[in-house]
């Protein structure tokens, strides 16, 4: 008996761990389940000329994809992220009086070359603050961005010679003569081959690595793949770090969601599908609702259908033939025709229909009675991909108070997230490259900055203060920042960062001028009033 149980069990196949269960090969649900992930330079380079597209259309056609990165746009970088200077005194040993001076100093140069876009923008289009919404949105849609560094000229009202050129992901691409491997989108990956630059290094969809993976250059195209033109495509080959100076000669901006990937995924490529579907419906529930508006009639007959039509005449231009004209020669004024074979609709009319004839009107249910209901699931289901709720998405806040806040702390958590990928990958980089200039022209004094990595990266310290999270009620808001406040969790300069955007101490020594002005002219003082004032304390100045 033992003996034949045992064989019976050597035959059964031996199911342990995952394989019964989502690793099963056996279950029906998942039998035709069978995906095979490759590399990500096959999964993502290879598919990504595609997803640009399709995402670039459902942006310009679909108004939920539209919302979902306008509204990123306006949270993450809204107009524009300002800059801070913010250096470590304790490794540069200056007091805070000096440290204040070299920030406001700092700020000033760089709003000198930032806020105005034929000092910032290699093309002439744009200042520091409409480049950043330029290339988040950019970096979205296509799933990465480039900004390329160039040099010009000083000018006598621009001392300095950087400028920043936005490349869109399409011509960041592999040159032909490299090319291994070719897509929808061009050549996507391919190796250098001696004689050339870099000889040796593999190139993965226009991004260049040595032998240990590590990013080289960039090859830039100066056309796009599908752009109509008689110019012939080159590439350039562009190193990512200057030898002499280390500065970058290239930003990427992208996020990962794989290890070894060179190139990104654009921000809508896990919900295209659901868009694209949800944009049909609801372009096929708007037309079928048009058609119901006309209110169309159908004259049921039962006279012999092989007679002419006569019912079918009209008194107007249509389908090219012209309307009756007067005695002038102009056209008739009234368009109602007077042949007893043609009816017409109007208000308090009552005609006779000939024997045999009804009139049947159209009724098709226009919209659908779970229409509403549909939209707003698949709204949630593309909301909790992106990262945003669907009172974010769609901006309806219906629910109660903790429902609507709670949406907007959440998305607020990846806005957050966003920026500080953004801040890492475009606008501190440009910072330092900006500072950098500054110092060796002369125009700020950094002392070891060119001497001494840590001292030039404390020089560098920088906040980028941008948007700030919405409020639904300021007041119950306020009072819980105060509370915050009075027990040591957060200090005024966080809640005046995170409420306003501001600074404190520009804010106190703004509301002591004020309070200076207020005296002199017999006004009441600005004062600042704790959360919950203990017993024998006063109000605070």
């Amino acid at each position: 008996m033992s003996n034949k149980k045992d064989r019976r069990r050597a035959a059964a196949p031996q199911a342990k761990g995952y394989s019964e269960a989502g690793a099963s090969l056996t279950r029906r649900a998942l039998k035709g389940f069978v995906p095979d992930s490759g590399a990500p330079n096959e999964d993502i380079n290879r598919n990504n000329a595609t997803l640009r597209q399709r995402a670039r259309m459902l942006y310009m056609a679909a108004p939920v994809a539209t919302a979902a990165i306008n509204t990123n746009r306006t949270k993450v970088i809204g107009t524009g992220l300002t800059l801070k200077a913010s250096v470590d005194r304790e490794v540069l040993g200056i007091s805070p009086e000096a440290a204040k001076k070299w920030q406001h100093a700092a700020e000033m140069e760089f709003r000198l070359w930032a806020g105005k876009k034929q000092n910032c923008d290699a093309l002439g289009l744009n200042n520091f603050e409409s480049l950043q919404q330029l290339a988040l949105k950019s970096w979205l849609l296509s799933g990465d961005v480039f900004a390329l560094v160039k040099r010009y000229p000083a000018t006598p009202l621009n001392p300095y010679s950087l400028r920043l050129h936005i490349v869109e992901a399409d011509r960041a691409c592999t040159p032909s003569e490299y090319g291994g491997g070719v897509t929808i989108g061009g050549y996507v990956e391919g190796k250098i081959p001696e004689g050339k630059p870099g000889a040796g290094h593999k190139v993965y969809d226009g991004v260049e690595v040595d032998s240990n993976g590590r990013v080289v250059a960039y090859h830039i195209s100066n056309t796009y793949p599908h752009q109509i033109t008689s110019e012939p495509q080159k590439w350039q080959r562009v190193e990512a770090y200057g030898a002499k100076t280390g500065l970058p000669n290239i930003l990427h901006i992208m996020d990962s969601e794989r290890p070894d990937q060179y190139r990104g995924v654009p921000y809508l490529a896990q919900v295209i599908e659901p868009l694209l579907q949800l944009r049909r419906y609801t372009e096929s529930e708007l037309m079928a609702a048009l058609v119901q508006s006309f209110f169309t009639a159908w004259i049921e007959t039962e006279t012999d259908p092989s007679d002419t039509p006569f019912n079918e005449v009209g008194a107007g231009d249509i389908a090219g033939v012209p309307a009756e004209v007067n005695a002038d020669g102009g056209p008739m004024a009234n368009n109602i025709s007077d042949d007893d074979n043609e009816y017409e609709m109007g208000p308090g009319t009552v005609t006779h229909l000939a024997p045999g004839e009804k009139v049947n009107f159209g009724n098709p249910n226009i919209p659908t009675a779970g229409f509403e209901t549909f939209v707003k699931t698949l709204c949630k289901l593309v909301g909790a991909a992106l990262e945003l709720p669907y009172d974010v998405l769609i901006k309806e806040f219906n629910s109660s108070y903790s429902a609507s806040r709670g949406a907007l702390l959440e998305a607020w958590e990846a806005f957050k997230m966003r920026r500080k990928w953004f801040v890492d990958d475009f606008c501190q980089p440009v910072y330092e490259m900006f500072l950098a200039e500054a110092v060796a022209l002369g125009r700020i004094n950094a002392p070891g900055f060119f001497t001494d990595p840590l001292v030039r990266e404390a020089w560098c310290g920088a906040r980028w203060i941008g948007p700030v999270q919405g409020s639904l009620d300021p007041k119950k808001e306020a009072e819980a920042a105060l509370m915050l406040i009075d027990n040591a969790i957060k200090t005024h300069e966080q809640v005046s960062r995170e409420m306003s955007g501001g600074d404190w101490e520009e804010n106190v020594e703004q509301l002591q001028r004020e309070n200076e002005l207020l005296t002199q002219a017999g006004g009441n003082k600005v004062t600042v009033v704790s959360a919950s004032p203990k017993e024998g304390d006063g109000d605070e100045d």
